[in-house]
């Protein structure tokens, strides 16, 4: 019998101060990650492609280049662009968390922070990215169900009637929940414009399915400037 060795996840910790480095390090670790660390924009970017993390915890306030810098770089490099990043800085500021979201964050955590909950985002996008993606047919989350071959679906067992407009934007919410779909992205995949002509079609489509969907309106997030997200907590 041949035993298989279990590989830690490696998780990049992007951070000039020396504390917040040691505090999410040591939290990391006992979760059972793998960590390295680097200290400022340009140590972050030669990290990030030599080591192949799988998941970047980027600290926006950094020397050398800023954090939303070294996030849009990530992005277009082929290398690092799939690789899930979630920025962590003392900026509470809304326009703060509209612009690291729009460059390609998947997730914004405000310091001061709880180490136990960081731990939990890291490890649900982590575990997100190490499953292959497939389309399914059905979705259950919570009380509210999907049934895509019938075009059905039903909250607490209840029969609720969408457009087809509706039911499409409900699936591509739900089949890419907890990530953030700009609302550029949903007139892209659901109504198949190539130019954007006008956001506020998909802010009215929203508010009916809202109204439609009742209770379980609670799983449709606003990210306020840039989109909507399903989120399944």
């Amino acid at each position: 019998m041949v035993a298989t060795l279990r590989v830690m996840p490696k998780i990049l910790v992007v951070d000039d101060e020396l504390d917040a480095v040691e505090l999410i390090s040591f939290n990391l670790k006992a979760a059972g990650f793998e960590v390295i660390t680097a200290a400022d924009g340009t140590e972050a970017l030669k990290s990030a492609r030599l080591q192949a993390p799988d998941l970047i915890l980027l600290d926006v306030m950094l020397p050398e280049v800023d954090g939303l810098e070294v996030c849009k770089l990530l992005r277009r490099d082929p290398a690092t662009a799939s690789v899930p990043i979630i920025m962590l800085t003392a900026k509470a500021a809304e326009i703060d968390r509209v612009l690291g979201l729009e460059l390609g964050a998947d997730d914004y955590v405000t310091k001061p922070f709880s180490p136990r909950e960081l731990v939990l985002r890291v490890r649900k996008l982590v575990e997100r990215r190490q499953k292959p993606e497939q389309k399914a047919d059905h979705f259950t989350i919570g009380d509210l169900s999907l049934d895509i071959p019938r075009h059905l679906v039903t909250v607490a067992g209840k029969r609720i009637d969408l457009t087809a407009t509706e039911f499409k934007l409900l699936t591509t919410l739900m089949e890419r929940r907890g990530r953030v779909q700009s609302r550029d992205q949903l007139l892209q995949d659901v109504w198949q414009y190539d130019n954007v002509i006008d956001t506020r079609t998909v802010d009215t489509h929203m508010r009916r399915l809202r109204e439609k969907l009742g209770r379980a309106a609670r799983y449709l997030d606003t990210v306020r400037g840039v989109g909507y997200r399903f989120a399944e907590d």
